[in-house]
């Protein structure tokens, strides 16, 4: 959890405890939850700190005073943070005590367009991708990572005697003296899959131990240098659900991510735009035009420009580009 998405959570817990809450800020909140792991899971953390600030006499007697307050206070009036304020730093400091304890449990998230570098106390280091969440638990055995969603690229310090394991809704990805990425793929546009790119060294993917999690291999995988393991969701499948294949990509457009950009070649315009989303606030959408979602987009994309990509798009296939309520919609001219 990033201090940005601690100070969102804080401010949310806030304003939904408060007197000016509403059926558009309770839509505004669940929209917020719904664009990444991190912030539910931040603001869970929070409701644990807000249920335990009142238990102080001190908090007990403001927030009986504010209500007092608001008894008499005429409606009518647009929101005003005199009475938030207060409350939200009080809030925001006891988060900071939570993400201070929250890092030296081995939680790490990015925001949606964030990237970060994180070195690993074993010497090995991972760079993770836009709103990723992971999970890194050490000791004298095993060095394991789980993946919670989003994705992450790791250069693994050689160590025989610990292996490294990364996580992912039911596999495991073991390594040894590697360079390898792996991505959590989920949400209500797409089905449930992992990914699994090999640059460098040797990784074994399985099931994990004692079961657990839905995108798992019948059985073990080994991936050389190249190589690229996708794990797809196929619940309509009669006997194993999940659809295992190995495929050789393009390395320098598949890890494009680690350079801030984003390389496609001959993709459909609606899997370049849910890539492309991932990156940025500014969503893009397109309209139900016919064959607008076949269309080929090929070039490579700096990360977080949903602009740029929208007005290349439009340039190259004759479309134009209008915002909708916040959005960028393509759609065919005329």
């Amino acid at each position: 959890m990033t201090p940005e998405i601690a100070a969102e959570a804080a401010v949310w817990i806030t304003v939904l405890h408060g007197p000016e809450r509403n059926r558009a800020m309770e839509d505004s909140f669940r929209e917020w939850q719904q664009r990444s792991p991190a912030h539910r899971e931040a603001f869970e953390k929070t409701t644990d700190v807000w249920e335990a600030i009142p238990r102080s006499e001190g908090a007990r007697k403001f927030m009986l005073e504010k209500e007092l307050r608001e008894a008499d206070r005429p409606r009518g009036r647009s929101f005003s943070w005199r009475w938030a304020a207060p409350v939200c730093l009080l809030v925001l400091a006891a988060s900071g005590a939570m993400l201070v304890q929250w890092r030296e449990q081995g939680v790490y998230a990015t925001a949606v367009g964030e990237s970060r570098s994180i070195l690993l106390d074993d010497g090995s280091r991972m760079l993770m991708n836009t709103d990723t969440h992971l999970r890194v638990d050490f000791d004298a055995k095993r060095r394991t990572v789980e993946v919670r969603g989003g994705e992450a690229f790791f250069e693994v310090a050689k160590d025989p005697g610990r292996p490294f394991v990364v996580r992912v809704a039911g596999s495991e990805v073991i390594a040894v003296g590697t360079a390898f990425s792996v991505r959590l793929l989920d949400g209500p546009k797409r089905d449930d899959a992992v990914v699994v790119t090999l640059v460098e060294g040797q990784v074994n993917v399985r099931p994990t131990v004692g079961g657990g999690g839905t995108l798992a291999p019948k059985e073990a995988v080994t991936l050389k240098p190249g190589d690229r393991l996708t794990l797809d969701y196929r619940p309509s499948t009669a006997t194993h659900a999940v659809e295992s294949r190995v495929d050789r990509p393009n390395l320098e457009r598949a890890m494009a991510w680690k350079r801030n950009e984003i390389s496609f070649q001959a993709t459909p315009l609606a899997t370049a735009v849910d890539e492309i989303n991932r990156y940025s606030r500014t969503q893009i959408t397109l309209s139900k035009d016919m064959g607008l979602e076949q269309l080929d987009v090929s070039g490579v994309f700096k990360t977080g420009d949903s602009v740029a990509f929208a007005n290349a798009v439009a340039m190259l296939h004759g479309l134009k580009v209008r915002e909708v309520d916040g959005r960028l919609e393509l759609q065919k001219s005329g």
